[in-house]
């Protein structure tokens, strides 16, 4: 039976993962492509659409960025906003945290120095989805998406993102206008750990 991959089975999945191995999640870097990319800009008003339990969340926050949080999984939101209050007031803050589903929720046109939107599993059209994530960054900023590839370009195999709609470079590419966007990173690139799949990464400065 394939799985829905709606806001029910992700609320599943999170209460799950953070029922069983809470303190691990807890333990979850940041996204080494996010720390490459953001480790390099001025911190200034970000987006993480598709925050999940925080991390990246944490880490722009902590590194002084004013952070705007979505996710539609209540229970993912909920133990985000505990982790940032234990941090402390400095990183929490900083952070607004926002219950909302990505595949209709838009963000403020124009507004953003950095737009995030990492592993989002799309529940219609990628190229819109791009789009509409692409329309809250603020001329001179910064659109970063990652997609886990369901199969291996390399291999044919299907990977642990099996069945989900990701973001590819292809429809990402193919949803930003070239005279708007200069490509910083189009790339599909293998994770670290062997087995753990391909990630897309697109990376791009908006320039008007």
């Amino acid at each position: 039976m394939t799985a829905s991959f709606d806001r029910g089975f992700w609320e599943e999945r999170w209460s799950q993962a953070l029922r069983e191995h809470g303190d691990a999640v807890a333990k979850r870097p940041p996204n080494t492509h996010l720390t490459e990319v953001a480790g390099n800009l001025r911190p200034g008003v970000a987006l993480d659409a598709g925050c999940g339990h925080g991390s990246d969340t944490l880490w722009l926050a902590a590194r002084g960025w004013q952070v705007t949080a979505v996710d539609f999984s209540a229970t993912a939101l909920a133990h985000a906003r505990s982790t940032a209050e234990a941090i402390g007031t400095d990183v929490a803050g900083r952070i607004d945290w926002v219950e909302g589903d990505l595949a209709t929720w838009t963000p403020q046109s124009g507004h953003y120095d950095l737009v995030t939107c990492l592993y989002v599993h799309v529940a219609g059209s990628v190229e819109e989805m791009v789009d509409r994530m692409a329309a809250g960054v603020a001329p001179g900023g910064t659109l970063l998406l990652v997609g886990h590839r369901p199969i291996d370009p390399a291999t044919g195999a299907a990977t642990p993102a099996a069945g989900q709609v990701q973001v590819s470079v292809d429809e990402a590419v193919a949803a930003l206008d070239p005279a708007r966007w200069e490509f910083v990173v189009a790339e599909d690139r293998r994770r670290a750990v062997a087995g753990t799949g391909v990630d897309a990464v697109i990376c791009a400065r908006r320039l008007s």
